[in-house]
């Protein structure tokens, strides 16, 4: 046992939730944005302005999302070059087998193709040959075999949350966007979640309020304390920055949750606000306004016509009330002394 337990250590496995699912999950969705989401930008770009050549960047980046994911996924586990280049094939085969639920697939294999690669790299005088060959075909034996199905499984569930959402918009539009908005600034990934599952459509439109209540809720919650360069790190980049903070002091957190529990439902009930742009775009927020361009790619892409009040819904869902329910509920927290200075300072 303790030889084994010193192999993996050397070959710095680390059978490990963490691991798993914290840093992979979290470097998965880096290539998510760094591919599809760009990719879906670009192209957003180029059909507005009419500029052909942006169309076709943007549909070469969104093509790699597969191989992105799971380079992304060995470079956090800490793969070797040859385990981690060997891993571009893997992920285009996992993401494809996979369907709708392909970000889930390529998780689950790239993880377990990476460790495979990693328990025989540098082993044999022929690593070049034996490394590649054992990541490869291991990962795409595995993807032939289960991402199917796995892929099935993530698109079903997915489409059972949206389908509650649809019949119970209320209920659905709170428990979503508390728990996105929760998972956003845990450290895991809320865009990776959104992606594996196909979170769109309704459901899609409480992902990203509850996202925005988080970011923007913080931003605005804690300006007392960092001013404009934390307004604008956890507004325009990820409110994960206070989990520090929360974890000293987890009332600080009630704000932002209480404002996704309102800004949920009213997303879903009131103004229908809809994600059918990329499913990752629901886990983003306002992270560099992904967001907010993936409710307006999919009006472009459905040829929704476009009312002043999809606008308005979106102002306020994402910004406007986010910003004065978590000052209203910050300062409330303040006064009696749940929140003290410098609860909030990054």
């Amino acid at each position: 046992m303790g030889k084994l337990k010193n192999f993996l250590q050397r070959k710095d496995i680390e059978l490990s939730w963490k691991r798993y699912l914290i840093d992979a999950l979290g470097a998965m969705a880096q290539g998510l944005f760094c591919s599809l989401l760009i990719g879906t930008i670009i192209d957003t770009l180029g059909d507005l302005s009419g500029w052909e050549f942006l169309v076709k960047i943007g549909s070469y980046a969104s093509a790699m999302s597969g191989p992105a994911m799971a380079i992304a996924i060995g470079y956090a586990l800490k793969a070797p070059n040859l385990v981690l280049f060997s891993l571009a094939a893997v992920g285009s085969a996992a993401n494809g087998l996979g369907g709708a639920g392909g970000p889930l697939a390529v998780l689950v294999i790239a993880i377990i193709a990476a460790e495979c690669g990693k328990l025989v790299s540098k082993e044999t005088k022929v690593d070049i040959l034996v490394t590649p060959l054992v990541t490869i075909f291991i990962g795409v034996a595995l993807s032939a075999g289960i991402a199917p199905w796995i892929g099935k499984a993530a698109s079903a569930f997915g489409g059972l949350i949206m389908q509650a959402t649809e019949l119970q918009p209320f209920l659905m539009g709170i428990l979503v966007s508390v728990l996105v908005g929760i998972a956003l600034t845990l450290p895991i990934s809320s865009a990776a979640i959104c992606a594996a599952l196909g979170l769109c459509g309704l459901a899609g439109g409480a992902a990203v309020a509850g996202c925005c209540a988080q970011m923007v809720g913080f931003a605005v919650m804690s300006f007392r304390e960092n001013r404009w360069g934390g307004l604008i790190s956890q507004g325009l980049g990820t409110s994960m920055l206070q989990m520090g903070n929360i974890v000293r002091n987890p009332r600080v957190w009630l704000p932002p949750i209480v404002a996704s529990a309102i800004t949920g439902p009213l997303a879903t009930c009131l103004f229908k606000l809809e994600m059918n742009g990329p499913a990752v775009s629901s886990g983003m927020g306002t992270c560099g306004l992904v967001g907010q361009i993936g409710v307006y790619t999919g009006w472009v892409e459905s040829g929704k016509e476009i009312l002043a009040m999809d606008w308005i819904g979106l102002g306020l869902i994402c910004f406007i009330l986010p910003a004065i329910l978590c000052w209203l509920g910050g300062m409330l927290l303040r006064r009696i002394g749940w929140i003290k200075e410098g609860d909030l300072k990054l």
